[in-house]
């Protein structure tokens, strides 16, 4: 399968890269440089060597909160939300894809029992209260 951009307009909501996709040989990002959240997969075979680095402080500017979700066993339904809250579409996701979101909005509905997910997300996190809005 195809990656799935979400879009209200030009505006990326959602991308979902499903599992077939997302995993394969070498270094593969599927984000673009501009958003606050780089999403990329590693594929290597044993004794590939990646050299050691550290990460420079560099300040940044983030505006607004971006996640990925790794569904590691099961499924889900992410439905999608423009910022103005109206919904725009629903994306089953397998265990195995990665659904990135960076902007608009978004709930789950859990599809099978047992169902694992990895969440990560940048920060800080300011709470319920500063950082989202219920929809």
């Amino acid at each position: 399968m195809a990656i799935r951009e979400i879009k209200d307009g030009d505006q990326v909501l959602a991308r979902h890269i499903p599992a077939d996709t997302a995993w394969q040989s070498g270094l593969n990002f599927y984000s673009n440089e501009d958003e606050y959240l780089q999403i990329g997969v590693w594929g290597y075979k044993a004794g590939k060597r990646l050299q050691g680095h550290i990460h420079r402080t560099v300040k940044r500017e983030i505006l607004r909160t971006q996640e990925a979700l790794f569904v590691r066993r099961g499924r889900i339904r992410a439905t999608i939300y423009t910022d103005a809250a109206q919904e725009v579409a629903q994306l089953d996701v397998s265990a195995g894809d990665i659904v990135v979101l960076l902007s608009g909005g978004h709930g789950y509905e859990i599809l099978e029992d047992r169902t694992e997910v990895l969440e990560v997300k940048n920060g800080p996190y300011g709470g319920p209260e500063i950082d989202r809005r219920r929809i």
